[in-house]
């Protein structure tokens, strides 16, 4: 089964619907479809199904497990096992105890940057000034942070949302020179220094190998 990704904008705002009757159902962010989609096929895991939710919920993560319970209960009938590809990703917690109520195994981690680093790597850093993207940010920089803290409209207020920060670290799923230079462009346009730290799929590729069976 080889499926072509919808773009960073339909993957933002409305998320991705299932499109097969696989035995195995991944509810995920859309944020990860690329990199799910892209195991999925390289691996073969033909059984796989990806439901992936509206990455923008990330700017409203109280808003989460609503949608996660949402899904299951409209999915669940159709498929022998359902995952669920989110960390923790600002819930304080609502997401462990859901799955703990559906039966459902997730994603250990405080959010993506640390699954794709490494969960131990990640903690080990302890980079507490560092501003985090992936690639999914990279090319949807403006519609998560540039316009929803209304720096298009007011850029000085920059200093007052990223004047504690000291770097921008993109950690790249992808070998790709253009994300790259798009990345650095907008920590220039945060003030911030640069870091490029190629991370692969992390954490991602191990436990959606262990889901897959």
């Amino acid at each position: 089964m080889t499926t072509a990704t919808p773009d960073p904008d339909t993957l933002t705002d409305s998320g991705l619907a299932p499109e097969g009757d696989g035995r195995l159902l991944i509810i995920a962010c859309g944020a990860l479809a690329r990199e799910i989609l892209d195991l999925r096929d390289r691996n073969g895991w033909d059984h796989m199904d990806l439901a992936c939710l509206p990455a923008i919920l990330h700017n409203t993560p109280d808003r989460i497990p609503d949608a996660v319970r949402s899904a299951f209960t409209r999915h669940h009938i159709r498929y022998d096992h359902i995952y669920l590809a989110y960390a923790d990703c600002g819930t304080g917690g609502a997401l462990d105890r859901l799955c703990e109520e559906l039966g459902i195994e997730m994603i250990r981690g405080p959010h993506c940057y640390a699954f794709f680093d490494g969960i131990d790597r990640f903690a080990a850093r302890d980079e507490m000034t560092a501003f985090y993207l992936t690639d999914f940010l990279v090319r949807q920089f403006d519609a998560f942070v540039w316009r929803p803290l209304g720096l298009d409209r007011h850029p000085e207020l920059r200093d007052m949302y990223f004047g504690n920060y000291e770097k921008l670290v993109y950690l790249s799923q992808n070998e790709d020179p253009d994300l790259v230079a798009r990345a650095r462009t907008q920590a220039d346009r945060l003030g911030l220094a640069f870091e490029h730290r190629p991370t692969g799929y992390g954490d991602l590729a191990t436990t959606l190998d262990t889901w897959a069976g």
